[in-house]
């Protein structure tokens, strides 16, 4: 460990098959695409992941085969794994590995709740909240990437596989996996945004996170101007010599090709017959929420995170009552929040202060016969979410900063009927691809509130013109081609007869 410290638019319509000749692939990342939890009737449960990472890798290794390397969270997932803490999934059609690594209390609290979500998820987003960096946190933090990086390396064995290293968790992972196996064919994929060197070099280990990225051979991020931002820090903090016409960073006589990869989702959806008719989702939504027939549903899905302007689209929701008073005892705003990171101080914080503003909407419009804000706190399948979705007339995406955005995506992806509005921040990475949505300013509160006037006062022609060209745009562009892409860059990146040799001499 010495030496550690020493394109946009419209994507080809088209996927091609994957040029990458490997058995499988190896996909390293914090979050498992399954957990297991046990009910307090004793029952085992499997629920499915719907975070973006998910949502936009698992795809991949559910089509290639390979195995997933996650940390093991589910307060059942130690009862049902074998003698290599893994087990097949998904459990209906088994078709990868899942492998579990176990972290405790103290690494759980220094890597991931201390550095990565209280160091590195505030630097990385825009938004008002100081980002704490801890020593003790970076130790545990290069620990557990080290074990990450380890088990990676184990199951490599004689495959020489494609391995694919995941998010902010992970960053130093590619290098300490180039280490150990020098000619190992390494591809990282940073989900949420890369920020500019100066609000970088706020973190006190910023050169040791933009080295271990630089340890693969491909990092790809969501939109050019995290690539640019990424250049920018490699070039300053390092001293790499950058090519940014070419999207290369070089150092220490190692390339690593920097290149934006916009995540985007399945296409078309899985969960859409599942889901059922948009009428059908309509009247289940309605009688589940136990809404009236004829409210109209404004709807957010996000997790309760700080990040997603939870707070703003509540301010927008009250003054679009204000001023524009016909929609009072009409439009119900239903916002999912799923629980995130409730042992952290700024998120138990968020939850006080969205419920807050949620009550105090309802005592002052609220009516015996209408709650005009339905805040879900629980954690729903993506069945479920679909069915909301299809059931909108207005899809609120508000984010302060985000990286992609994939419920913006899925929105378009659940509406085969044509109907309802995109409201997307234009802070978020979609929009730069769903340009036909109602773009807004999530700080401006008022703009934001005639943006929802506006959205629930589209004409029909005028909804069905916007999703139409969405939906070509998200279906030419969705996770087949956006992980095709990545396997044939990877593929020209890393020679073959270089894996080929590294397993020659591994079988003498």
């Amino acid at each position: 460990m010495e030496d550690f410290a020493r394109k946009h638019g419209v994507r080809p319509s088209t996927p091609t098959a994957p040029v990458l000749r490997r058995e499988r692939i190896i996909i390293v990342a914090n979050r498992e695409p399954f957990s297991h939890e046990r009910q307090l009737t004793g029952e085992i449960t499997v629920r499915h992941s719907t975070s973006g990472l998910v949502t936009a890798s698992e795809p991949l290794v559910r089509q290639l085969g390979g195995v997933w390397i996650a940390h093991g969270s589910g307060t059942a997932d130690r009862m049902v794994v074998d003698e290599t803490d893994s087990l097949m999934v998904p459990p209906d059609h088994p078709a990868y590995r899942l492998r579990r690594l176990w972290l405790d209390a103290e690494e759980q609290a220094g890597y991931y709740g201390g550095f990565a979500n209280e160091g590195l998820w505030p630097l990385c987003h825009r938004v008002h909240v100081r980002p704490v960096f801890r020593t003790g946190d970076f130790d545990t933090y290069w620990r557990v990437n080290e074990r990450f990086a380890d088990a990676a390396c184990d199951e490599m064995g004689l495959g020489a596989p494609l391995v694919l290293v995941q998010d902010y968790h992970l960053a130093l992972a590619p290098l300490l996996i180039r280490e150990r196996i020098p000619d190992a064919a390494v591809t990282s994929f940073w989900h949420i945004p890369w920020p500019d060197v100066d609000r970088l070099a706020m973190c006190p280990w910023a050169t040791y996170l933009v080295e271990g990225l630089l340890g693969g051979n491909l990092l790809g991020l969501q939109t050019a101007e995290d690539c640019g931002h990424f250049l920018d820090a490699a070039e300053h903090l390092l001293g790499a010599t950058v090519e940014r016409r070419r999207g290369i960073a070089t150092w220490l006589g190692r390339r690593t090709h920097v290149r934006a990869y916009p995540a985007s989702v399945t296409w078309p959806s899985p969960w859409l017959d599942a889901a059922g008719p948009v009428a059908a989702c309509a009247r289940e939504v309605r009688t589940g929420l136990h809404l009236r027939p004829a409210d109209r549903l404004i709807v957010g899905v996000d997790r309760m995170d700080y990040t997603k302007g939870l707070e703003e689209k509540l301010a927008a929701f009250e003054q679009l009552l204000v001023s524009h008073p016909e929609f009072i005892d009409s439009v119900v705003f239903v916002q999912v929040a799923e629980p995130s990171r409730e042992d952290l101080p700024a998120y138990r914080g968020l939850g006080e202060r969205v419920r807050a503003a949620a009550d105090a909407i309802n005592q002052r419009f609220g009516t015996d016969a209408w709650r005009p804000v339905v805040l879900v706190e629980t954690h729903q399948h993506a069945r479920d979410v679909y069915r909301l979705l299809r059931a909108a007339d207005v899809c609120y995406v508000g984010s302060l900063h985000d990286g992609m955005n994939l419920v913006a995506k899925e929105f378009v992806s659940a509406r085969d009927d044509e109907r309802g509005v995109l409201v997307l921040s234009q802070f978020a990475g979609a929009s730069r691809e769903l340009t036909e949505a109602t773009r807004i300013n999530p700080y401006d509160v008022e703009q934001c509130a005639h943006a929802l006037a506006d959205a629930l006062g589209m004409c029909a022609v005028e909804q069905q013109a916007k999703l139409r060209s969405m939906r070509t745009r998200v279906a030419q562009w969705d996770a087949a081609p956006w992980a095709t892409e990545i396997l044939n860059d990877a593929a020209k990146l890393c020679p073959v007869p270089a894996l080929d040799s590294r397993r020659e001499a591994l079988r003498a």
